[in-house]
């Protein structure tokens, strides 16, 4: 498997891939390749934070991190994780969470947020937001919104988490 940086070559490949990995998944609005077009044309966009993998030329996993805001501080979010279904269950989602956090700690960022499965996302280190004084700017179970501290040195972060309009929040 290859993970590398998203290129515009890929936009195609991607948005099918999105598509595909959440056209039956249990807790989807069908339209994560739309927020992903969406959030590449925001200001929160980084570049070297969507991170595709390839199995044998394929693209079959995609992640983006997004800026957000907690409180005065610039962090990150998770969103969307997506891995076609054919080659789910095979470390592919992890491997790109790996990837993309090692990014984000070279970059500065000390925070990801996460809003998913609380039997997937603690594989990876997230753990209930809370636990860092970050706070969902919506309802939602304490299980489902999570924080990874990316650097052990950061400081406990108290706020609400201020997401782009892209999100539609």
């Amino acid at each position: 498997m290859v993970i590398r940086q998203e290129e515009q070559c890929d936009y195609e490949a991607v948005y099918r891939l999105v598509k595909e990995a959440f056209a039956t998944a249990e807790h989807s609005d069908g339209n994560e390749q739309e927020l992903v077009t969406a959030l590449r044309n925001s200001s929160s966009f980084i570049p070297e934070l969507s991170l595709v993998a390839f199995e044998d030329g394929i693209a079959v996993g995609h992640i983006l991190f997004t800026k957000v805001y907690i409180g005065e501080c610039e962090e990150l979010a998770l969103a969307p994780l997506s891995v076609i279904p054919a080659y789910q269950r095979k470390g592919i989602g992890q491997a790109l969470m790996k990837e993309g956090h090692d990014i984000a700690r070279k970059m500065g960022y000390d925070y990801s947020i996460v809003l998913g499965h609380p039997q997937y996302y603690p594989k990876a280190g997230y753990v209930p937001a809370y636990m860092y004084g970050i706070k969902a700017p919506f309802d939602v179970p304490d299980e489902n919104y999570m924080a990874i501290r990316l650097n052990d040195r950061a400081k406990r972060i108290d706020g609400i988490v201020r997401y782009d309009n892209a999100f539609g929040i």
